[in-house]
């Protein structure tokens, strides 16, 4: 089955059809028009999984049609790609066919690019990695200037780091990220800019304090933290507190106080429930928070995440599912009005698209 088309003449149309849609579906709640923000038309993606599929000597990318999940398209470029991963892929794959060590029973290559040019490949392994993969791996990596991470099952080696150091410019600021292998980051790195941009300027003037409910590895946190006199940003993932509490610490920004806790927690927290040792070091009480920053999974919040919400004047939402931020918006229609909308997109070519919007508390 054929891939979907990456034709940039095509662009416009289905932008301006999934931004349609959008304001259809929210046209109940009285959205205002939202600012549109576009996407490269390719070259976009700073991350790309690839299988790996075996053919004699020969080992190609390969992509799956979602209706025909079982059937390989082996592809020999791929559009979204950004340009770093795009001049990799077929030096990679001409490395791994001269290199038996690095070829045998490899089964996905996983590419992760930033911003700033640099680069990690991820080979993962049907079969235990060995001390002449490791040297075909090394020499792999010093040759192509890139991270090069192993995995087969049980086990991981890391040629370099294990992360990447992102960086670049945000009203006048530079902004810098660590990015760990295997953690979540934003997919589009020119969209994830602008998304940056709006939040940012849908924050100025709110002031008080912000509360940050799901910030990963702090790619919200680090550019609207300026914006208010504290803020308190909870996430549940390790991997990413670790690498918030660096991102914090290389942008020199000490306003904000990060604990690891679920947005259940933290709505119990904040409802006087029961006390948490993780927030032993934190003073609820001296907080003025007017404000509730919002990125959550695809599902949305739940019930008692909505009802925490209901306590804020203003509520900033990042949404990549616009179905459970509409639902979310009905749930809050009787306490909040739509001030400020946005759509971004991230993921052109796809019915895919990131919405924001800025919540306000009617008056009573």
């Amino acid at each position: 089955m054929p891939l979907p088309s990456f034709n940039p003449a095509d662009y416009e149309s289905q932008l301006d059809a999934k931004v349609a849609r959008f304001k259809q579906d929210f046209a109940p709640f009285g959205l205002p028009e939202p600012d549109v923000f576009r996407s490269a038309p390719l070259h976009y993606r700073l991350r790309a999984e690839f299988r790996m599929w075996h053919m004699g000597p020969r080992v190609d990318y390969a992509m799956y049609d979602p209706d025909a999940p079982k059937v390989p398209v082996v592809i020999d470029d791929f559009p979204p790609a950004c340009e770093p991963i795009a001049r990799a892929m077929p030096v990679l794959r001409e490395r791994l066919m001269a290199s038996e060590a690095l070829k045998l029973k490899i089964f996905q290559v996983d590419f992760l690019a930033t911003l700033s040019g640099e680069l990690m490949i991820c080979l993962v392994y049907h079969r235990p990695l060995d001390a002449a993969w490791e040297a075909a791996a090394a020499e792999l990596a010093a040759d192509m200037g890139v991270q090069v991470i192993g995995r087969s099952r049980k086990q991981k080696i890391v040629i370099g780091r294990d992360w990447l150091l992102e960086s670049f410019e945000l009203d006048g600021r530079t902004l810098r990220y660590k990015q760990i292998e295997g953690s979540f980051t934003q997919p589009n790195g020119g969209v994830n800019r602008q998304m940056l941009g709006w939040a940012c300027a849908q924050a100025r003037g709110l002031g008080g304090d912000l509360l940050e409910l799901y910030c990963g590895n702090g790619n919200f946190t680090i550019a609207l933290a300026p914006h208010f006199g504290r803020v308190l940003a909870t996430e549940v993932s390790k991997s990413s507190v670790h690498a918030a509490h660096y991102n914090l610490e290389a942008n020199a920004i000490d306003t904000v106080a990060m604990v690891r806790m679920s947005s259940d927690e933290i709505s119990d927290a904040l409802a006087g429930g029961r006390e948490y040792r993780r927030m032993k070091d934190v003073d609820l009480a001296s907080y003025n928070f007017t404000t509730l920053f919002l990125d959550p999974p695809r599902s949305g919040l739940d019930a008692p995440t909505v009802e925490l919400a209901r306590g804020f004047d203003n509520i900033l939402y990042i949404s990549c599912n616009p179905e459970t931020l509409r639902d979310n918006v009905a749930a809050l229609q009787d306490s909040h009005a739509i001030a400020a909308s946005a759509a971004f997109d991230q993921f052109p070519y796809t019915h895919h698209l990131e919405c924001g919007v800025l919540l306000k508390k009617r008056s009573a």
